[in-house]
């Protein structure tokens, strides 16, 4: 019986060894798909322009929130290439310190529902006893709810701001996570090598983390890549409406909002900061469509 055991061990062990490699092979196809990498170089300049944006910036200080009262309401001109807001400030510097905001907050959102959620995905899904029902139930009370209905209250609560904002958006992203990853512990926990694994005596944490999670990073991996999309979305609704990223600093829902009561007179107010925000959800949606085209295809 032990025999039998480790050679299933073994056969573990090809498993992850061919994942790995067809990990790599998929990466490859990926790229190959013009729509694909269009969308992947999108994304790379966003990030490198919020990353970058005090040095690219044409003029920092209003992209920081000075105000220029002399040049306010200025159309798209040679000077300010996409115009000013109602306070005089540059827009192009406005909407490249607001893509640190935006991005930078949809990227901490999914991190951090990520970290709390797959964790407890795999416990509930490779513990069916007390824990893991009591994760389960908590899902499914938060999942009971709208989640912009949950982040709206506790914004309200601990009181409106960027920071609150993410907090307030984690609070209800992260159960998705655990419902996905516990269903996906589900099947694979059945397999021959967890089995293999049980019967030489490892701990749970340790098949768990060898031998379970690696299987399920794929559909994980393109949920969150889906997911990008949404909590930039969902962060800038939040400024939008007067519960996240606060005034002076730049927020493409903010901006938006902002625009919105002159938007038919200084148009380029609310559209250009609506645009970057369009495009950059746009490309992680194509980019995460791509990639779970081609893991399906693959299957």
């Amino acid at each position: 019986m032990a025999t039998q055991a480790k050679s299933y061990e073994i056969m573990a062990e090809e498993v992850n060894r061919e994942h790995r490699k067809a990990k790599w092979f998929q990466l490859k196809q990926l790229l190959k798909r013009k729509t694909a990498l269009i969308s992947l170089v999108i994304l790379i300049i966003a990030l490198a322009a919020a990353l970058f944006a005090p040095v690219i910036a044409p003029y920092p200080e209003q992209g920081q929130g000075t105000v220029n009262l002399e040049h306010r309401l200025t159309p798209p001109s040679s000077g300010y290439i996409l115009g000013t807001d109602i306070y005089g400030r540059d827009m192009v510097s406005r909407v490249l310190y607001g893509a640190r905001i935006s991005l930078f907050g949809g990227i901490c959102i999914i991190f951090f529902a990520a970290l709390i959620g797959i964790p407890l995905g795999l416990w509930a899904g490779y513990n069916e006893g007390i824990s893991g029902g009591l994760i389960l139930r908590t899902v499914e009370l938060f999942l009971s709810f709208p989640s912009t209905l949950i982040a709206m209250a506790i914004s309200i609560i601990i009181g409106a701001g960027w920071f609150t904002a993410i907090i307030a958006l984690i609070v209800p992203w992260w159960p998705w996570y655990t419902r996905l990853v516990q269903g996906e512990v589900l099947s694979i926990k059945q397999s021959l090598y967890v089995e293999a694994a049980q019967m030489l005596g490892y701990g749970k944490i340790y098949i768990i983390f060898r031998h379970i999670l690696p299987n399920i990073m794929t559909p994980v991996m393109v949920m969150i890549l889906l997911d990008l999309g949404p909590a930039i979305i969902a962060i800038g609704l939040l400024s939008f409406i007067g519960l996240g990223t606060q005034p002076p600093m730049a927020d493409w829902g903010l901006m938006v909002w902002e625009g919105a009561p002159n938007i038919l007179s200084e148009w380029w107010i609310s559209i250009v900061p609506g645009c970057a925000m369009f495009i950059v959800v746009i490309a992680f949606n194509i980019f995460g469509d791509a990639l779970k085209d081609v893991l399906d295809s693959n299957v």
